[in-house]
């Protein structure tokens, strides 16, 4: 597989990924050859390159929920560039709740892992793409924490609307990446401030979620010089974070033409070293949400040698159960002491930054009764540990819910019912 751009494409190329229109119809199948005509809508789209099949390559297995994936991220992208540039020009949102609605139903109910692959970003369309990536996290992360359905819509619209500003600053800016002068960085800080303050005053007739502008003023004021904020309430706070560790992991992780991205286990052990700066709750929630070393990855280890991971650890995805392949023995890394001697330190990704999984290996030892015995009684002890810190990390993100509430006493109710006009909090 590779990546040509659009201005190199050739006819009879095999396409390696789908093609779908702005109502997510799915226009070019994968491994469809292109003519002259599939190369000229290529263009049209907008699109800076698509990634492309070797002569003899054969097509890459990809799940139903997988191409579903890539089917919502380009319906959503669209929606929310709709919707962007009508406040950059402004003008009302038009579908921004149905955006959130929609985001809400498919990843903020989800009951299982995904795997979490984004588009190629450039910097023309960037700031769509990331929103929508940062908006499902933040449904997948919050639909983990337990948070109540309300305050999910909330946090699910200040994903897609916080990097508003960005739409002010000039390509040339952005085409830097990560050489940036610290002229730059003021720039883009007063223009993110720009957009929340394009937002703030008609953001009540646009009908969106109070809450959310206040998570938006959190995020984008963290680090001004012009704008002292005072400390958010404790559930805004909870939403706040699971906001900021969606936006680092996605800038972290996706494929940009201007920067090479770090793989899931680069980038989560990059954000538990920042321990003052991202909620280790989160960051286990967000563990538990998406495929970070599957079963079938095949991995880096700390003492140069490659293994497939044979069995997931839920209870910590860092320790899985893994077959090294020089001499085809398992390893069970959440044991300690073979943990001291033995880690994985990095995940091999396909061209397209998928998760490279060598299903061929996986299943002939699999089959394997020994092995069979021995994931077995893996799953069900990683399982039950698993379950115990998920219940661990629900009752300290409800806690944190309850304690910014003001619980209603017998004397609070008695004088409410004397004076029903008197507004109170109630749990």
């Amino acid at each position: 597989m590779q990546f040509v751009k659009t201005a190199d494409l050739k006819p009879g190329m095999r396409l390696a990924k789908p093609i779908y229109n702005k109502m997510g119809v799915l226009l070019y199948e994968r491994n469809t050859n292109l003519t002259v005509q599939g190369i000229n809508s290529i263009e049209n789209f907008g699109l800076i390159g698509i990634f492309i099949l070797e002569p003899a390559e054969p097509v890459p297995p990809l799940t139903r929920e997988d191409l579903e994936f890539e089917q919502f991220q380009t319906i959503y992208m669209f929606k929310i560039k709709e919707n962007l540039d009508r406040l950059q020009a402004n003008q009302p949102p038009v579908s921004l709740l149905a955006l959130v609605k929609d985001i809400q139903s498919h990843y903020g109910v989800l009951d299982h892992k995904m795997n979490f692959a984004q588009n190629l970003r450039s910097s023309a369309d960037f700031v769509y793409k990331h929103a929508i990536s940062a908006a499902i996290l933040c449904a997948l992360i919050s639909n983990q924490m337990r948070i109540p359905e309300q305050e999910q819509a909330a946090l699910i619209t200040a994903a897609l609307l916080y990097d508003f500003g960005y739409l002010y600053i000039p390509q040339s800016v952005l085409d830097k990446g990560d050489d940036l002068t610290d002229d730059d960085k003021e720039f883009i800080q007063l223009n993110l401030e720009r957009g929340y303050e394009t937002l703030r005053p008609q953001y009540q007739n646009f009908g969106l979620p109070e809450p959310s502008l206040e998570i938006i003023q959190q995020v984008i004021f963290r680090n001004s010089t012009s704008l002292k904020i005072k400390e958010p309430s404790k559930n805004v706070k909870l939403l706040t974070d699971i906001l900021r560790a969606a936006d680092k992991f996605d800038r972290l992780t996706a494929m940009n033409i201007n920067k090479a991205p770090i793989s899931e286990v680069a980038a989560m052990a990059q954000l538990r070293k920042q321990r003052g700066a991202y909620n280790p709750l989160v960051l286990a929630a967000l563990a538990e949400c998406i495929h970070i070393l599957p079963t079938g990855a095949c991995v880096d280890l700390s003492d140069g040698e490659k293994a497939l991971v044979l069995v997931e650890n839920p209870a910590d995805f860092t320790r899985p159960m893994i077959l090294k392949f020089s001499n085809n023995l398992i390893y069970d890394l959440s044991d300690p002491a073979i943990h001291k001697g033995l880690k994985v330190v990095d995940i091999m990704k396909t061209m397209d930054n998928r998760i490279a999984i060598d299903e061929h290996t996986l299943e002939h030892f699999v089959a394997d009764s020994y092995i069979k015995e021995t994931a077995d009684r893996f799953r069900k002890r990683k399982l039950e540990a698993a379950q115990r810190r998920q219940n661990k990390i629900q009752k300290k993100a409800m806690d944190s819910l309850i304690n910014s509430a003001e619980v209603l006493t017998e004397e609070d109710e008695e004088k409410t019912l004397k004076n029903p006009r008197k507004k109170m909090k109630l749990l």
